[in-house]
Parts: structure tokens; C-alpha cells; sequence
């Protein structure tokens, strides 16, 4: 089959629904997917999308993960993904973000998540899918995601923006979650993940011309390399893609994010 877009609208994916090239993933806890899924979509605990282990447990899995999770799933090259989860999105971009690390780019984010697909009228099942496994072999695209020594690097650099999708509170440093110091990473610009998204029970990414507007209204919009975090990497997840979908060529994930800087000592911080 055809790459599909970025992001797909639920009629796009409903006239595809029996492709079996189709691999539709649902990234909502255990209990909402026994309730009603897409037909044929597989459950995926979002959990295995971070290590889950070490000082920085939300940082990007292994090579070793990643190669058994997606194998489990039953990835392989000619599979098209199709991501949706419960949280209105970053974990579906996160997906997309471990996927495309991993070297996997056909994938696409179902726009609206699960309401947008009952809004239309669609059909969902509530039997378990279970995925035929195969053998996948991760090749890690590194120009994806950056660390601590590389921020350190370029935070006099004017053509890198920092783009912080937490909320305002923690940009701030008037609320700490999970970290010795509340703040932001010097230099990075506010733009809070749920801006991306219309108002409304669907959430459903705005258009392309206001997502640039925002981007634009943030001072985000003229870099040549734009790095994206949140506290964990789930909330950026979906700023990312946001980013990707807006035509960005270069834009990055800081996967250790505020949990890692907020916790490690003498890095610099804005308040």
C-alpha cells in the first residue's frame, strides 16, 4: 500500500480498515482498549516506549527494547502504522518518534484519537487482538533526539530553539513535578502542548496555518534545528510530530527533558 500522511483523518483510515499492510495501534491503558477499540487494532502498554530503567527511566528504550517490542508487535518494513491513544495524542507522537528513531517512517497519527472515530460514526470491537510477531532490527536515527552535552553545546547558538511544551506553571518554576529545581532550560521558548490542539471534546490538532501562527507567536518559527521537551517526553511527543507535520526538517526530542535537567546539579536555569 501507499505511505499514508502524517496524519490521517478517521474516514481515511475506515476506507483501509481490512489492508492487511495495516498495523493499527492503540496506546490507551489496558481498561479503555477492553471497552472499544478500533477494529483490529492491537493494545501497546505506552510504558515500554521508555526505558524505564537507570537515573532517567523516561528516556528512549535500547536498541534490545526497541528490536523486542516492535517485533512482538509484528513490525516490519512494508507495515503502515496507524497510532492513537487516550491522552489526546503525545503518546501517539511519541510513537511516532520512537518509530521514525528506529527507522521505521511510515506511520501516522489518527487526528481526534478515538473520539474523532465514534464522532464519525465507526465502528470499534472490544475483543483482544493479538499481533503475529516478526524479527525487527532497529538502525537508530541519533539525529532525532540530543542529550545534556549537546544542549550545553548550543545554548548560545541563535540558529537552535529550545521549544519547553510544558505548562506555564512549570515553565516558570512556579510548579516542580519530580525534580530538585523548577524552571526552564535557558533560552527556551513557552508553547504548551494543548495550544496544538482545537477546543472541544476531540481533540484534533489544529490546522496547519494556525499551528504555524503559534509556532510563529512563540519566536519557534526561524530556527534551523528546533529541540522539543516536556517533563518526561510524553507531552513533546506530541509537539514533535506537530513539528514534523508542519514541514520542519530538523526538529529534535530532548528525551531526558525536565525530569533529567530539573534533577541534575549545576546545569543553568531560567525562572
Amino acid at each position: 500500500m501507499a505511505t499514508l500522511p502524517l496524519v490521517i483523518e478517521p474516514q481515511q483510515l475506515a476506507e483501509r480498515l481490512n489492508d492487511p499492510a495495516l498495523l493499527i495501534i492503540d496506546l490507551s491503558s489496558a481498561e479503555n482498549y477492553a471497552n472499544g477499540h478500533i477494529p483490529g487494532a492491537i493494545h501497546v502498554d505506552p510504558k515500554q516506549l521508555q526505558r524505564g530503567k537507570g537515573p532517567v527511566p523516561n528516556k528512549l528504550p535500547t536498541v534490545e527494547q526497541l528490536n523486542t517490542l516492535f517485533s512482538a508487535i509484528g513490525l516490519t518494513p512494508e507495515r503502515q502504522v496507524i497510532v492513537y491513544d487516550d491522552q489526546k495524542g503525545p503518546w501517539a507522537g511519541r510513537m511516532i518518534w520512537t518509530l521514525a528513531i528506529a527507522g521505521h517512517d511510515r506511520a501516522s497519527l489518527l487526528n481526534g484519537q478515538l473520539p474523532a472515530w465514534l464522532a464519525a460514526g465507526l465502528p470499534t470491537e472490544t475483543c483482544t487482538n493479538n499481533p503475529v510477531p516478526s524479527q525487527f532490527s532497529a538502525t537508530l536515527n541519533e539525529q532525532l533526539v540530543v542529550d545534556i552535552p549537546w544542549l550545553l553545546d548550543h545554548l548560545d547558538d541563535p540558529q537552535v530553539k529550545i521549544w519547553d511544551a510544558r505548562s506555564a506553571e512549570e515553565y516558570r518554576g512556579e510548579k516542580v513535578v519530580n525534580a530538585k529545581a523548577g524552571g526552564h532550560i535557558p533560552g527556551a521558548k513557552l508553547l504548551e502542548w494543548t495550544d496544538l490542539l482545537e477546543p472541544g471534546p476531540i481533540p484534533r490538532l489544529r490546522d496547519r496555518d494556525s499551528l504555524h501562527a503559534r509556532l510563529a507567536d512563540a519566536g519557534l518559527d526561524d530556527a534551523r534545528t528546533l529541540v522539543t521537551h516536556c517533563q518526561t517526553h510524553r507531552r513533546s511527543g506530541l509537539t514533535w510530530l506537530a513539528g514534523r507535520w508542519l514541514g520542519l526538517t530538523d526538529i529534535r526530542c530532548y528525551d531526558g527533558s525536565w525530569f533529567e535537567w530539573g534533577n541534575t546539579p549545576d546545569l543553568p536555569i531560567e525562572r
